[in-house]
């Protein structure tokens, strides 16, 4: 659907593109087939730097191609340099994109056009709905690559799905279908391939077209009520954070990343 505003602005190199396809709409569209829309630094700065500024009433996060995004890209890098790069993208620009998105005072929402795995499913769980192709599977592969997941991020699927599928999604490390995700309550409608992009904006437009003093109002209400419940208490929230972050220097965890990048079995060491 093209533009309202008669032009895109392309962002990151051409990995993401913001355009206006209908009133009060703003669409982010990630674009980096070579990776399978994996985020880098370019994207996920790019989304920290623009969504702060976006005048619209509704914000559309959708991609190009078979997939929405497949997570981090992190599978190339080597091993003198790899915790340090890794935590770097994990911990900063991420983090960062991810509380723009928890800070734009509109709805946010995601259309997922394809497989929203790792990353690139805490990315679509950061808008407040979703919708997907029928065609798309969701999932969270921490478990296979050794990878101590963010306490926020796990607490954003908790508040989603619950404990017992957020178990079932972090533990087994398995991947399921849009029609399974719509009834665990991971997204909110599920369309043909063919029909979500014009699903999707008349979805976000129909959004913009409420108050929008009730938009931001009822958004902040309910993001400070469920921040309230997720409250740590900061000695343990230390203990989390120290956690992981000794996750990034373990061998299993480069193993777990290079196992899955050469599709081979990981061979665990426990270390």
């Amino acid at each position: 659907m093209s533009s309202s505003n008669g032009g895109a602005r392309e962002l990151a190199d051409g990995r993401l593109r913001l355009d206006h396809p209908a009133e009060h709409v703003a669409r982010l569209t990630i674009h980096h087939p070579a990776k399978r829309n994996a985020l880098d630094h370019g994207i996920l700065d790019a989304l920290a730097e623009t969504v702060p500024g976006l005048d619209a009433r509704c914000l559309l996060i959708t991609a190009e191609g078979p997939v929405f995004s497949a997570g981090y890209d992190i599978g190339n890098l080597p091993r003198d340099e790899f915790a340090h790069k890794a935590e770097s993208l994990v911990a900063h620009p991420f983090h960062d994109a991810i509380e723009a998105l928890d800070r734009f005072p509109f709805p946010a929402v995601a259309a997922l056009n394809g497989h929203a795995i790792g990353g690139g499913l805490e990315l679509a769980l950061s808008c407040d709905l979703r919708v997907a192709s029928g065609e798309a599977k969701l999932g969270m592969p921490p478990a296979r690559l050794g990878l101590i997941y963010s306490h926020t991020g796990l607490r954003k699927f908790v508040d989603a799905i619950g404990a017992p599928r957020t178990r079932e999604l972090f533990l087994t490390a398995r991947t399921v279908t849009a029609r399974t995700a719509l009834q665990w309550g991971l997204v909110n409608e599920v369309v043909g391939a063919d029909e979500l992009p014009e699903r999707a904006v008349a979805y976000a437009a129909r959004i913009a077209g409420n108050a929008p003093l009730s938009l931001a109002g009822n958004k902040r209400a309910l993001r400070e009520l469920l921040a309230a419940e997720g409250e740590l208490d900061p000695e343990v929230e230390r203990e989390l954070v120290e956690l992981r972050e000794a996750c990034f220097q373990s061998e299993d965890f480069f193993e777990g990343v290079r196992a899955f990048a050469e599709k081979r079995p990981p061979r665990w060491r426990g270390r």
